[in-house]
């Protein structure tokens, strides 16, 4: 069976496009992050008292943008359930709203930043698994 030049480098392609997905090279969002070490109780406990007495007020309990301050804010809080929007954004995108707040990624500047969390890369990233953990 004789190939074509052209069906070579599309085999070669494909194979390639497939080995990089597999291997994690390539574009990645939402669920398909990279997945971060283990991280410590501490860690995720100062992330859950964060959350309880920040970021609760505006995004609820349930992370569906319906806290008691939700009602008063235009625009809404994000609603962390949406799987579209999880898809939409990177860790690195939700680590970054979260230290520098909405202005830092070009949104409402109600959405306040945490500079307390600068120097704190483990409690960030336990938020963002916190965040992550919303999605229906």
């Amino acid at each position: 069976m004789l190939f074509r030049p052209s069906l070579l480098l599309c085999l070669a392609a494909g194979t390639l496009s497939v080995g990089l997905l597999a291997c994690g090279d390539g574009p990645s969002r939402g669920q398909d992050e990279v997945k971060t070490p283990p991280l410590s109780d501490a860690a995720v406990e100062a992330a859950n008292v964060k959350f309880k007495t920040l970021c609760i007020t505006c995004h609820g309990a349930g992370g569906k943008g319906d806290g008691v301050a939700a009602a008063n804010l235009n625009p809404k809080p994000r609603d962390y359930t949406n799987g579209e929007w999880q898809d939409s954004v990177t860790d690195e995108y939700l680590a970054t709203i979260i230290v520098g707040g909405g202005p830092s990624v070009g949104k409402s500047v109600l959405m306040p930043p945490n500079p307390d969390l600068k120097d704190k890369p483990d409690v960030v990233n336990a938020l963002v698994q916190k965040v992550r953990a919303f999605r229906k």
